[in-house]
């Protein structure tokens, strides 16, 4: 015992230090039963397959969904769980799944689709089971057992199941519906029935109808009977009664008429009694299809009778010798009935009577026109015959023919209305309109206006219109009308025959001319920013031309032309556009302004020419003055040769180069001469002057040379001395 004990314990031990595990293989569901009927029990089973490590016990959740929304939570130890529905409706169908909770661990299963069939018939009610005629049946459905939507069907049928009329309803928040049915005549016992429509998703379920409840129907009042008298054959000019009866429920409180019609049209009507009579005299007219209605507000009940009437004569004839007539022409009338039988006869004009005869004749005019008929009346029946028209023509006078305006003439391009009329003639008269006796247009006119006629002429033209009636003597024609054609003036131009230049002195020649237009033409020159004109003339040409005898520069400018005639005078002026003109100087004018201008020329030049040989001159003399040597006090001879050199200058020195001398110095030819003749030697010293340049005198002139004569003290300084000289005169 001992040693099976503590194998107990240490297998126990063992079990307790090893830890569980599972996991939940799949989830499944189902229902029961498999077909699933409206009323019966549902049970949706949800089970689950877990493997373990070991034996050991798990709680279990079984979460139930029908079309994902939870509708039971089950906890249980065992692997299986239910979820019951009593008495399952069409509103249990759907989709149905579960899930398995285990310690944090789930599992789902499946969906399965649920139908469940047929829906149960529904409940019907009526407010009342006994209606007069004109009332009204509620008639209530209702399917307790079901909720909204629910579809409504509710029929009305005779006793023998015969279809009368159907209502269909859907009641929407609510599993029932009420219909009110309205009791019609020729409703005697009726029956009402009704069936349900469900829908749940895609597919709809339909209840059987109910069992039909019968309700019984009262008239309010009985068809309508007709009495006529005199009963068999009815002839023309009997009394004739007809006579519409009818019986009224007494328990009927509602109001109701009696109504006697033929074609349509009331003879008589009573209200709230038992009948209602018609009574007149008997004719062919009164035959026809007779109805007699009795109706109330919701419901009416009518019978016919046709009524036959023998005739007594037949309608009158009337005959004319003739129907459109010539004024003061014969006119023959007579009234006729077959049979030649006795009657009272009367002519009628227009409806009115003209006098109690057969037949008559008179000479017409055209009042006589008109609708005739005859009447002939026995035993005070009248019967009126078929209506004849009688024309009676005047002859037309000679038509007229005139025109819309208050000229002779017309605009070219506007549109002439033209009238032709008869004054006298009875319509309709048919006019023609001829222009350049061809047929322009045609109209028939029925009353006494003129016709009218349109035409847009483009040259002068001939109108003439004719006229005709019904009238034996046919057609007249007018006088022939004439209608001048004036064309408005067109572009207006302007143009100078100098080419835009006129010499002074000269007469300006412009020309306005226009491209079209009837005479007499009206022409104004204008000179620009002026408001009278230069010029103004009417001509019976297309053209005028202006001139001015002699142009002055007053006259240069721009000038413009304007032009219109008569056809004008509603219409904007027409206006050219500008030209200008420019006066210029003749030659002759030219050529002595260019002689007065070359003369002062001269002048000017000759004046400067003066100015300038004299300032050369006076320039001159001043270089020579100042090339000229100071006198020396201590020798007598050079102030001899000072003034010989001073004399031979201002006697012999001009521009230019002297030929008798050398560039620089020339010696004395004779070298024999003592020391006295080399002391008294003559030294030349050359002198370059830059003469100032004369007034509008753009050349240069070359240097002048000047030769001083100086005589030499000695030979050994004379060199040096004429190297001195000679760059002073440079310097200078």
């Amino acid at each position: 015992m001992y040693l099976v004990l503590l194998v107990t314990l240490f297998l126990c031990s063992r079990l307790e230090g090893k830890e569980n595990s599972f996991t939940i293989n799949n989830a499944y569901i189902k229902h029961i039963p498999d077909q699933v009927l409206n009323g019966d029990n549902l049970t949706i089973i949800c089970s689950v397959d877990i493997s373990k490590t070991s034996q050991f016990q798990l709680q279990h959740q079984f979460l139930f969904y029908k079309d994902d929304e939870l509708i039971g939570n089950v906890t249980s130890e065992m692997e299986k769980a239910m979820f019951f529905i009593p008495a399952a409706r069409i509103l249990n169908t759907g989709v149905y799944k579960c899930t398995v909770i285990v310690h944090e661990k789930k599992k789902t299963s499946l969906g399965i689709k649920v139908f469940v069939k047929g829906v149960p018939a529904p409940t019907l009610t009526l407010n009342k089971e006994d209606v007069m005629e004109g009332g009204l049946v509620t008639v209530k459905c209702e399917v307790k057992e079901e909720n909204p939507p629910i579809y409504f069907v509710i029929e009305k049928l005779d006793v023998t199941f015969n279809f009368k009329q159907k209502k269909e309803k859907n009641a929407r928040d609510k599993n029932y519906v009420q219909v009110d049915f309205p009791i019609e005549e020729g409703d005697k016992i009726l029956r009402f029935r009704c069936q349900a429509k469900i829908s749940s998703g895609a597919s709809s379920e339909f209840s059987p109808f109910t069992d039909s409840a019968i309700v019984t129907v009262r008239e309010t009042f009985s068809n309508p009977k007709f009495h006529i008298k005199p009963k068999g054959v009815i002839i023309e000019g009997d009394s004739l009664e007809i006579k519409c009866t009818v019986q009224v429920t007494h328990l009927s409180h509602e109001s109701h008429e009696i109504i006697i019609q033929r074609d349509k049209e009331i003879q008589a009507h009573r209200r709230d009694t038992n009948e209602a009579i018609y009574s007149t005299q008997a004719t062919v007219k009164k035959n026809g299809n007779y109805t007699c209605k009795v109706e109330s507000s919701r419901i009416s009940k009518v019978s016919s009778i046709f009524v036959n009437i023998t005739e007594l004569f037949s309608r009158p004839e009337l005959q004319s010798s003739a129907y459109r007539l010539d004024e003061k022409a014969n006119l023959s009338l007579w009234c006729l009935i077959p049979g030649s039988l006795s009657a009272n006869f009367t002519f009628l004009k227009n409806n009115v009577a003209i006098g109690e005869f057969q037949n008559f004749t008179k000479i017409v005019s055209v009042n006589d026109s008109g609708i005739y008929s005859c009447t002939a009346e026995i035993r005070g029946v009248k019967k009126e015959s078929k209506r004849i028209l009688i024309s009676v023509y005047a002859m037309i006078s000679t038509p007229e023919i005139d025109y819309n305006s208050s000229k002779s003439e017309v605009v070219l391009g506007q549109t002439l209305e033209l009238s032709c009329w008869s004054r006298e003639g009875t319509p309709p008269i048919s006019y023609t309109l001829y222009k350049a006796n061809k047929i322009l247009d045609r109209k028939n006119i029925s009353s006494r206006a003129p016709a009218l006629f349109i035409d847009n002429p483009d040259k002068p033209v001939e109108y003439s219109c004719t006229a005709q009636n019904l009238h034996s003597q046919g057609r007249k024609s007018s006088p022939v009308l004439k209608v001048m054609v004036i064309a408005p003036v067109g572009k207006v131009n302007i143009s100078i025959l100098q080419n835009g230049e006129v010499e002074s002195g000269r007469e300006i020649v412009l020309r306005c001319y226009v491209d079209e237009g009837s005479w007499p033409i009206n022409f104004k020159v204008y000179r620009y920013g002026e408001v009278e004109p230069v010029h103004e003339e009417t001509t019976n040409l297309t053209y005028v031309i202006w001139h001015t005898p002699a142009a002055s520069k007053d006259d240069a400018g721009q000038y413009y032309c304007t032009a219109y005639n008569r056809a004008n005078s509603y219409q904007k002026v027409p206006k050219s556009s500008l030209i200008m003109v420019k006066v210029i100087l003749a030659p002759w004018k030219k050529g002595l302004i260019a002689v007065v201008v070359i003369g002062i020329i001269i002048a000017i030049m000759v004046l400067l020419a003066k100015w300038y040989f004299n300032k050369k001159a006076k320039g001159k003399q001043i270089l020579v003055e100042m090339s000229r040597p100071k006198p020396n006090l201590n020798s007598s001879n050079e102030k001899m040769t000072s003034e010989h050199m001073e004399d031979g200058v201002e006697g012999n020195f001009h521009y230019g180069h002297v030929e008798d001398m050398g560039n620089h110095a020339v010696k004395p030819t004779d070298e024999n001469k003592g020391p006295d003749h080399m002391n008294a030697e003559v030294e030349y010293t050359e002198v370059e002057v830059s003469m100032p340049d004369p007034p509008r005198a753009p050349e240069k002139k070359a240097a002048e040379t000047v030769y001083s004569e100086i005589r030499k003290a000695n030979s050994d300084c004379g060199e040096n001395r004429h190297s001195r000289i000679e760059g002073s005169l440079d310097a200078t």
